[in-house]
């Protein structure tokens, strides 16, 4: 017990004091930090712009929608149509009025123009042409005016007066749902999707950056041929033992600073917003039990454990990246699975699919935690995973020792399939 304490201090003390750690540590949060603010400053100055009205209406509808359009997109003040030119125009002359816009957009005495015809009154299209005609928001904002008024115009010839119809027509119905769990009402259901897809996507990219870091330490090891030292006073298993809990011991703790800076930045996030003067609600996570919290970390650190030992095995059979990088492809396809599952099985967490990638080894660790996080499961269900994924742990270890004993001092000639299985058949 002594060695394997030695050596996964010495794994967890290297890998800290690199370069590579301190980086990897800085630039997660930064990363983070730059989701949590930079959408909401984009998004700030991604409004309409001030000056939207300035442009040129063609209406050939024979109505007074022009008008009307021109008046909301002033401010929506009835009758003020001060900075919008309305002009009426015929079907046939409908060509000859674009061209005098276009020429007057060209010459920056109007931003654009807007057309409006027979598809604008039947609700179907309208016709849009301007300097700004990228900008989403300015569009966004020119579609709105224009279906209101349709919808408005349509509903007063329908006999509903002024008032009705434009309450109809303005109307937005919003559905907030919030998720009640077995300790009562929880957070919008809305932020528990996000967070479980962040927790799900974190715990992948750590299992797979974590279980290639040992990949890449037997492989140096080899290359070195460090182990040749090493495993003259320490056993093949007690070195593999020690490389995956220091590895993981690192993993850890690069998550536990990432998840305080995390939810410090999370806290932080309308103060910072507001000395930008961009109004922001506070964002609050779904609430998390003791239980719940150490289910999670279980899960990482099973997956982890799993992981780190198919990658140990792979890179028992090579010498050198080039071979690892063709002999990893199996292993990285497993979690890749994984993460392609996470878009359906959080649109449907109690579906077949569900069930069967959360109680699938390679897919538990990753699918169960997002289960976890959207719906209540049944401790069974927990539990069943849970056990499927230790047996799988320990057999993925004790195969993965028998060919790291003979893979870890061979060198040359990467060994057959055939070959690696004997090794994994040969008692322990």
């Amino acid at each position: 017990m002594r060695k394997l304490l030695v050596v996964t201090a010495r794994e967890y003390l290297e890998r800290v004091r690199t370069r590579w750690f301190i980086v990897a540590t800085v630039f997660g949060p930064i990363i983070f930090g730059l989701l949590l603010f930079v959408p909401p400053w984009i998004a700030a100055r991604s409004q309409a712009s001030a000056n939207l009205a300035r442009i040129v209406i063609l209406d050939a509808t024979g109505t007074d929608l022009g008008k009307r359009i021109a008046a909301e997109l002033n401010g929506g003040i009835a009758g003020d149509t001060s900075r919008t030119d309305v002009r009426a125009v015929v079907p046939a002359r409908l060509a000859e009025a674009e061209s005098l816009a276009t020429r007057q957009t060209v010459a920056r005495e109007t931003r654009g123009y807007l057309v409006l015809d027979s598809n604008t009154i039947a609700g179907r299209s309208a016709r849009y042409a301007g300097s700004n005609a990228t900008s989403g928001a300015d569009m966004n904002e020119i579609r709105r005016v224009v279906r209101d008024e349709v919808v408005a115009m349509r509903l007063e010839q329908a006999g509903l007066d002024a008032f009705q119809s434009a309450a109809l027509a303005s109307m937005r119905l919003s559905l907030d749902a919030e998720r009640i769990t077995d300790r009562g009402r929880g957070a919008s259901a809305k932020l528990s999707i996000f967070f479980a897809f962040g927790v799900a996507m974190l715990l992948y990219v750590s299992i797979l950056m974590y279980g290639q870091a040992v990949l890449r330490g037997v492989i140096e090891e080899k290359q070195t041929r460090v182990a040749e030292v090493v495993v003259a006073s320490v056993s093949p298993v007690k070195l593999l033992g020690g490389k995956v809990l220091g590895v993981g011991a690192v993993g850890l703790t690069q998550l536990v600073i990432w998840i305080g800076v995390g939810l410090t930045l999370m806290k932080m996030r309308a103060q910072v917003l507001g000395h930008f003067g961009i109004e922001s609600t506070p964002v609050f996570l779904p609430g998390i039990s003791p239980g719940a919290a150490v289910l999670l970390i279980l899960f990482f650190m099973l997956g982890y454990t799993f992981y780190a030992a198919l990658f140990a095995m792979v890179g028992a059979t090579v010498t050198n990246d080039q071979d690892a990088q063709q002999a990893q492809v199996p292993v990285v396809m497993l979690l890749v699975v994984s993460a392609f599952a996470l878009a359906p099985v959080l649109a449907a967490p109690e579906s077949k699919l569900a069930y069967i990638m959360g109680w699938l080894p390679f897919s538990s660790p990753i699918i169960m935690p997002l289960r976890m996080s959207v719906v209540t499961l049944e401790p069974f269900d927990i539990a069943a995973s849970i056990i499927i994924l230790v047996v799988s742990c320990y057999v993925a270890v004790v195969l993965a020792a028998r060919v790291y004993r003979t893979g870890l001092l061979m060198y040359g000639k990467r060994p057959a399939l055939r070959e690696v299985v004997r090794w994994m058949r040969r008692a322990g």
